[in-house]
């Protein structure tokens, strides 16, 4: 077994197509298949059920499959702690709910380890892809929060996929608003206030779950419900439709504008928000710097 063959098949499953997938890795069909099969002739396992539309993973390939991915990105922060000590590239990937203070540690991280050559990913995504993304070590550090509601079941998968959660912070219930919004000028708002407002939160994909909502109060039953699937949508709608979405009330101006204002929510509640690492990976320079960066913007809160 090499970590090419492991390549190999992760491809593949990504593809769908063998074919496609060997022309993705510059292979020649055949080449591909032979090496796929000679992995599942070693290993004893069926990967993937041939068809004549093409490829499925099996039940066992996906075992094999989660396993191999793990293998891959355990290569590459080896690489990434050997290799950039002799100057090649360096790669850092991060996975985090839709926070502007992610945002600056990362741009941080990049101004002060980026360097001459670099390959870094910030994934602004759903709540359950960030567990998954962590617990595959696609990425080495998720973002995201857990509050009383949700912690039962959010710790729980942590523990199922061997994820550590460190808090950050504790945030109080806010909401962003646009600056012309009626409420804006208010001190503070309560939930009877935001009534006949356009409700704006994160889509949540197949787990689109009470549990994995990235809003606070997602029990909560609405009149007008909006979901979008990323932040510049969410914040053109605060100002088209004069919405509100349900935050931790910590926002960049830099990098959101004078438009957006945050107010404070009388509701009871907190957000605990923090960081999720794999308990079985090293914690790599540029993954530790990432979080000092993330103290820094999340310190004053």
């Amino acid at each position: 077994m090499t970590l090419q063959q492991l390549k190999y098949i992760v491809t593949v499953a990504e593809k769908g197509t063998f074919s496609k997938a060997a022309k993705s890795l510059f292979l020649s069909q055949p080449s591909l298949t032979k090496a796929i099969k000679e992995l599942e002739k070693e290993m004893g396992v069926v990967i993937f059920d041939r068809t004549n539309k093409g490829v499925s993973v099996s039940k066992e390939g996906e075992i094999f499959l989660g396993y191999a991915r793990q293998v891959l990105e355990q290569a590459t922060l080896l690489e990434e702690k050997y290799k950039t000590q002799a100057g090649g590239k360096q790669e850092f990937r991060v996975s985090t709910q839709h926070y502007s203070f992610a945002v600056n540690a990362f741009v941080d991280l990049i101004r002060k380890c980026g360097g001459d050559e670099y390959d870094f990913s910030l994934r602004e995504t759903q709540t359950f892809a960030i567990i998954d993304d962590v617990s595959r070590m696609k990425s080495e550090i998720g973002v995201l929060y857990y509050n009383e509601f949700n912690q039962k079941v959010i710790r729980k998968l942590l523990k199922a996929n061997d994820l550590k959660f460190t808090e950050l912070f504790t945030a109080q219930p806010h909401i962003f608003v646009s600056s012309g919004n009626p409420l804006a000028k208010q001190p503070f708002v309560r939930m009877d206030d935001l009534d006949k407002y356009p409700y704006l939160s994160y889509e949540q994909g197949e787990h689109n779950s009470f549990y994995f909502s990235e809003e606070i109060f997602s029990t909560t039953i609405r009149s007008k419900n909006i979901r979008v699937m990323d932040r510049a949508t969410l914040f053109n709608l605060l100002i088209g439709l004069n919405g509100y979405t349900v935050c931790s009330g910590v926002i960049d101006k830099e990098l959101n504008g004078e438009n957006i204002i945050a107010i404070p929510l009388k509701a009871e509640g907190e957000m605990h928000i923090g960081v999720i690492t794999h308990n079985k990976a090293v914690l790599s320079k540029l993954g530790k710097y990432y979080i000092e960066a993330l103290k820094k913007y999340t310190c004053s809160v």
